[in-house]
């Protein structure tokens, strides 16, 4: 069995590091597109259960924060958001900021430099602690992921449709993001 070279894992790590960098441009876009009136829209089936679309955004902020108190002490977190309170601009600027940090931590992670700070990725206290690397990365984009699909979904059930904001064209995301190389 043959094993990647040093250069190929570098790529990897790189590719995943990038991507994470284009996950909060994905945030921002649908920002940018949400009618501001499905922001804090009441949810279709029970009054009062569930997150409104301003809610998600902030616990996708929060989980961030935790992420990184716990797993990246070192690192300067942003304030929290008050999801009944939080602004679409509060959210944007909060957004930028925590995913800033996540992506240093991130790159401490996936680092093969035996100094690396980040060497564990706890999600929350009740769940068993992860080993820092790709498995880490994973679940933080996925979770990011999961969330935008949800928020995409209501905005279409209470009646606002985002206009596209299309966060499938990652060629374009990736020049937005200042990034020189395209998706690999």
């Amino acid at each position: 069995m043959a094993f990647p070279s040093n250069g190929a894992l570098a790529e990897v790590r790189d590719t995943l590091l990038e991507t994470y960098a284009i996950n909060d441009a994905m945030n921002q876009l649908l920002l940018a597109h949400l009618d501001p009136r499905a922001w804090r829209a009441q949810l279709p089936g029970q009054k009062g259960k569930g997150r409104t679309i301003a809610a998600i955004f902030a616990h996708l902020h929060n989980n961030r924060l935790t992420w990184l108190r716990n797993s990246a002490p070192h690192l300067n977190c942003p304030a929290p958001l008050d999801p009944h309170r939080c602004s679409m601009r509060q959210v944007a600027a909060a957004h930028r900021k925590s995913a800033a940090q996540c992506l240093r931590m991130l790159t401490d992670a996936l680092s093969a430099k035996p100094k690396r700070r980040v060497r564990k990725f706890s999600r929350d206290g009740w769940v068993p602690t992860w080993p820092a690397g790709g498995t880490m990365f994973a679940y933080m984009f996925s979770h990011e992921a999961h969330h935008r699909g949800q928020i995409l979904m209501l905005a279409r059930q209470l009646g606002y449709r985002v206009p596209e904001p299309n966060v499938w064209q990652w060629d374009k995301l990736w020049k937005q993001v200042g990034l020189s190389s395209r998706p690999r």
